[in-house]
């Protein structure tokens, strides 16, 4: 069976205009709701992160108090490392030469004896020799002038120089005999130092 709608037709355009107006209205109440939602939430999170900031700068200025109260301890120890660094300085390539002298007394021969001894020890930024001559690692050298019975005698006192610590290149510059046939002989002769030949204190084992 078929309907008929026996309404005027000013009264459909009424309700269809009115169904219109209710779904557009409809659609802003819920769109004005998700702005506010939206809107909340940005709120929500802009709080906590201000929250997050006032704790951040809290916690900064503590830790600036705490570098602050630091800080001269950090000046003292940068004194220190320059004091040491000074020391270091002051101390490089030292020798004991009262060491020096009783090493000669041990080892030099009963068959002979010195008239003279001499030593020099570079300061720490130099070389001894060119790179061709010598190695960069010798800091000095030990001289000396004395007299021997014999050429063997010489010998040993050349092979006991290398036998202490931090000397090397035992070598005779000259050796001459006193007398036709007297076995006495005048030598010149020398040593080389390395940084084994320091003091302890120079080769920062000891404390300065």
């Amino acid at each position: 069976m078929s309907q008929v709608n026996l309404l005027p037709p000013e009264i459909r355009q009424q309700e269809r205009t009115r169904r219109l107006t209710l779904i557009v209205i409809g659609a802003g109440v819920v769109a004005l709701a998700l702005i506010g939602l939206f809107y909340f939430v940005q709120t929500m999170r802009l709080a906590g992160a201000e929250d997050e900031l006032a704790v951040q700068q809290a916690t900064n200025e503590l830790l600036q108090q705490q570098i602050a109260e630091l800080q001269p301890y950090s000046d003292l120890q940068t004194q220190l490392q320059a004091q040491k660094q000074l020391l270091a300085t002051v101390y490089a390539n030292e020798v004991a030469w009262s060491g020096v002298l009783l090493d000669i007394s041990r080892i030099i021969p009963d068959e002979a004896y010195l008239s003279s001894f001499s030593g020099q020890v570079a300061a720490s930024s130099e070389t001894i020799g060119t790179p061709a001559e010598q190695p960069t690692s010798l800091i000095g050298s030990l001289s000396f002038q004395g007299t021997a019975d014999g050429t063997q005698t010489i010998s040993s006192w050349l092979n006991r120089l290398e036998q202490v610590k931090g000397w090397v290149n035992a070598w005779v510059n000259s050796a001459q005999e006193t007398a036709a046939f007297s076995r006495i002989y005048t030598f010149d002769s020398g040593v080389d130092l390395t940084p084994e030949a320091t003091t302890p204190r120079a080769q920062g084992k000891v404390s300065t």
